[in-house]
């Protein structure tokens, strides 16, 4: 009988988050979805804030299902780029705010009076966001300084439940590398650039790698959740893409990975950082991967825009499923595309109507149904997704030669065919819950479970779950 040992993912994304419970041999990797909740934004005169209270207290609740189950230990993953401010006694002096709060614009132009793009670029290799780290520190530093005086760190979502969970304060180093602080060579803080910058070193942590024990759950954490006192908490690739790129099945070189939910991820792994002006110019990121690699990729606003479109269609007394969009987008043919990174589609809103705006500006057909707004989404990302490819040829020299997608997003059929088809390569979806997956594994590994490199790891995830794979069709595709 094959021994399985038991771990806990706790993998918060943009827009909703789960505690999924992981049995894991080294011969199969097992998972159950404990506690699924949501994840909304809440909007106040001054901004946009995350709703942490909520947050925790479904982690919490998820976290108490497993009381039982012999935990070995818990990881933690989440978006990047946002942070929870501390005082000395581990409280919140503020609620976290939102990457999509219309401040972080302001943070854009002050650090842009401190250093040009293409010097930033130089030292921290990061895709031009507007909601980076180092703009919300900046706007931080410059119009809210008593809050930060008062603070005594800054953790990044996923190290301020570590902190919850373990009562340590450290940074893990793949979302560490999200925040334009770090350097992607040395992977350590960028003091130089920090101090450049005006903003305060004092608020960072260490940084350690993925796979570092932090220690047992905290007495409170005990006694709210009743999980067994030795269960211990351990950092995994804990920006969200990280855990992800862990879990795409692939042991061949030339693939591109695509982590596909609210954002789409576009990349490839690399041993080395792109620090050129050229892939500054093509808006490409260097971020820390798991063991060392470097994720080289570019953000793409993703399935946000459907889950926003839909949220205004609810508003207005309409209501789908995902599945009825995506078969009644199936039977329209190819009209209108939009270009899915323009700003403005990055703030919550009437997502539709700023749909049929672009459209309209750009003389092209002006979708009017919902499976239509649908079918202009999904055309434009297959679009945007095909236009990155061969920018990612062109600063790599390498040919890509198979397309990986994970997450969410690569339930979505069509769109997995649509892509195959204006690619011409060959398109493997799955796994769904890759995040999770990518958290459950490196925790198994650290434990000892499990060994050997990510290509190991990839072989074992290849072999417990069911990849479907989507050839060009190249009549009638479109």
């Amino acid at each position: 009988m094959i021994q399985q040992k038991t771990f806990c993912a706790i993998d918060l994304g943009a827009s909703s988050g789960r505690v999924i419970l992981g049995r894991i041999s080294k011969e199969r990797i097992e998972y159950e979805e404990i506690h699924r909740f949501g994840n909304d934004p809440i909007s106040r005169d001054v901004g946009i804030y995350w709703d942490i209270d909520s947050l925790k207290a479904n982690v919490f609740e998820g976290l108490s299902k497993l009381v039982g189950e012999n935990i070995l230990s818990i990881g933690v993953d989440a978006w990047a780029v946002d942070y929870g401010l501390i005082d000395q006694d581990g409280n919140l002096t503020r609620e976290p705010r939102h990457y999509r709060d219309a401040r972080n614009l302001r943070g854009v132009s002050i650090v842009e009076t401190k250093i040009s793009s293409s010097d930033l670029y130089k030292k921290v290799g990061l895709q031009f966001l507007p909601f980076n780290t180092l703009y919300q520190f900046s706007v931080d530093q410059t119009e809210e300084l008593s809050l930060l005086n008062k603070s005594h760190k800054a953790l990044l979502i996923p190290d301020l439940f570590n902190f919850w969970l373990s009562g340590v304060q450290l940074t893990e180093r793949t979302n560490a590398s999200t925040t334009g602080l770090l350097d992607p060579v040395r992977n350590s803080w960028n003091i130089e650039l920090i101090e450049k910058l005006n903003l305060q070193t004092r608020l960072l942590t260490d940084v350690v790698a993925e796979g570092t024990y932090l220690g047992r759950i905290t007495p409170e954490v005990q006694e709210k959740t009743g999980l067994d006192p030795s269960t211990q908490v351990v950092t995994v690739g804990s920006h969200d893409t990280a855990s992800a790129f862990v879990a795409v099945p692939s042991t061949q070189p030339n693939s591109l990975f695509i982590s596909s939910g609210t954002w789409s991820l576009l990349g490839v792994e690399l041993e080395q950082p792109i620090l050129t002006e050229a892939a500054r110019v093509a808006n490409f990121t260097n971020e820390g991967g798991v063991d060392g690699r470097i994720r080289f990729l570019k953000n793409v606003t993703g399935l946000w825009l459907l889950q926003e479109c839909s949220r205004k269609w609810r508003q207005s007394g309409k209501t789908y499923r995902l599945q009825e969009l995506i078969d009644g987008a199936s039977r329209i043919a190819r009209t209108s595309v939009i270009d899915v990174n323009n700003q403005k589609f990055l703030a919550p809103g009437d997502i539709p109507q700023r749909i049929r705006e672009a459209c309209k500006a750009s003389s092209q057909s002006v979708p009017q149904t919902e499976p239509e707004i649908a079918r202009v989404i999904f055309d434009s990302l297959v679009a945007k997704y095909v236009d990155v490819i061969s920018e990612l040829e062109s600063l790599t020299g390498n040919k890509i030669e198979r397309i990986h997608i994970v997450g969410g997003g690569s339930q979505n059929e069509l769109l997995n065919q649509l892509i195959a088809n204006e690619t011409g390569l060959e398109v493997f979806a799955g796994p769904v819950e890759a995040t999770a997956i990518g958290n459950l594994v490196i925790q198994a590994r650290a434990a000892g479970v499990i060994k050997g490199t990510l290509e190991d790891i990839r072989r074992l995830i290849a072999k417990s779950f069911e990849i479907k794979k989507f050839s060009p069709i190249t009549t009638g595709a479109k």
